[in-house]
């Protein structure tokens, strides 16, 4: 680790997951729950769900890895990315950390994980909260493919953030500055330019599960949504909410894309009722 990383709040600790050096954080007691970050340029962990850390492992312990590709996770030699390779390092990750069942909390991209993640493994998921989820096709948004398509700059990030803000105090120079840096870190561009490359909307189908496989998911699920998205429709929550038995369904007006910041505390209120019920299964 070089000096000038030392201090950096986005690297927690180490394990090893079949070769690949996965940095994550690991916080407080309790039932498990595994947080899954976004598919956004120099994203990590960290920056994905900083303003909720404190807050949810009050009562439970909390885990939040970098995904393979993402963040201070060791890249894959190849460089190369499917939802099956995804799959597989959460699933090492949940293994290697000796935890038989967790609570998966997904994050757009993240929430397109969690979801396949459940209906491959449905005995290693308690409950499931879906946030701003991928997960059902829908057609390529305009904000969306301008995130996956991300050419490093400060103009290019400022324009990203406020897309995926509507709460206009948080699109600040900044912030800008600290995420332009953040994608711009030795290997991050290389590989997030690896993960999405145009044409686009095969993507979204790649991170899709299919309407028989998410009716048959039998799993409690939180479905959460920004109504002002503009990365991910909101029609998609709905889809999930209808296909999903055992679901609720809670929008957000005045919020975009980070439900998880824009609503910290209600967002932390929501997913902290909808897992202590599980205490009542």
């Amino acid at each position: 680790m070089q000096m000038h990383e030392a201090n950096n709040p986005e690297i927690g600790e180490t394990i090893s997951i079949k070769g690949i050096a996965t940095n994550y954080h690991d916080q407080g007691r309790g039932d498990p729950v595994m947080l899954i970050h976004g598919s956004g340029p120099g994203v990590t962990a960290w920056a994905n769900w900083r303003t909720v850390l404190a807050s949810l492992s009050e009562r439970r312990r909390v885990i939040a890895p970098d995904m393979l590709g993402f963040g201070y996770t060791q890249r894959p030699a190849d460089n190369v990315y499917s939802l099956e390779r995804w799959l597989d390092h959460l699933l090492g990750f949940i293994d290697a950390l000796e935890l038989e069942r967790v609570d998966l909390v997904g994050n757009s991209f993240g929430g397109g994980l969690a979801l396949a993640f459940a209906i491959k493994y449905p005995q290693r998921v308690r409950r499931l909260v879906l946030m701003g989820a991928a997960g059902v096709s829908f057609p390529l948004t305009a904000g969306l493919d301008r995130v996956w398509g991300y050419t490093p700059s400060l103009e290019a990030m400022r324009e990203l953030i406020d897309l995926f803000a509507y709460d206009r105090s948080l699109v600040t120079d900044e912030l800008a500055e600290l995420r332009f840096q953040a994608s711009i870190r030795p290997g991050f561009q290389a590989s997030f330019a690896a993960m999405f490359p145009a044409p686009r909307q095969r993507w979204i189908e790649a991170l899709s599960s299919s309407e028989a496989h998410i009716r048959a998911l039998k799993l409690p699920a939180l479905v959460i949504h920004g109504r002002e998205d503009q990365i991910i429709p909101l029609q998609s929550s709905l889809t999930l909410a209808d296909w999903i038995d055992d679901a609720q369904l809670h929008v957000f007006g005045r919020c975009g894309h980070w439900t998880q910041i824009e609503q910290a505390g209600r967002f932390c209120q929501l997913v902290e009722n909808f897992l202590a019920e599980a205490a009542t299964d």
